[in-house]
């Protein structure tokens, strides 16, 4: 078990299977020393556990808990990729896209659910550059996804 999966189990989470793409694309790519995810929604055991528009359906509490999946998610997908998550050298850039309700405009803590695990479970190397956007609708009217892009440690 890798350093960031013990930490993850210090925390009372687990590394999920990779989630199955919606569509016609990859869960993560690599080129280079970089890895790049496709958007990872907060899916658990092939489903969504809420839909809906944050602010309205969903809460504000709710949707950094489905942010956090959704980083679990990606970390997932880009083990797939290297095989070994004590590989990331550094998170590079998050972005997160939050199905808002018209007046809600609490996106950037909305994301904190990813931005912050990603914080405790790599430390220095889970500092990143970060996007928080509010969008209409997303995918399985799913309240939050989550897309990363990491770097690799040379030689791995």
């Amino acid at each position: 078990m890798s350093k960031v999966e013990e930490k993850l189990a210090e925390l009372g989470l687990t590394l999920p299977p990779v989630a199955a793409p919606v569509a016609a694309y990859v869960p993560a790519l690599r080129s280079g020393e970089f890895v790049f995810t496709s958007g990872q929604l907060p899916m658990v055991g092939g489903k969504l556990p809420s839909t809906g528009k944050v602010g309205a359906e969903v809460t504000p509490e709710e949707a950094k808990q489905l942010a956090q999946t959704c980083a679990l998610n990606a970390l997932a997908a880009i083990k797939s990729v290297i095989g070994d998550l004590d590989h990331i050298e550094r998170v590079v850039k998050v972005v997160g896209f939050v199905a808002s309700a018209a007046d809600f405009t609490g996106q950037p803590g909305v994301i904190n659910g990813a931005s912050e695990l990603l914080g405790q479970v790599l430390g220095e190397a889970g500092v990143h550059a970060r996007s928080a956007v509010g969008v209409a609708v997303l995918p399985l009217d799913a309240p939050v996804e989550i897309e990363l892009q990491v770097r690799v440690k040379a030689g791995a």
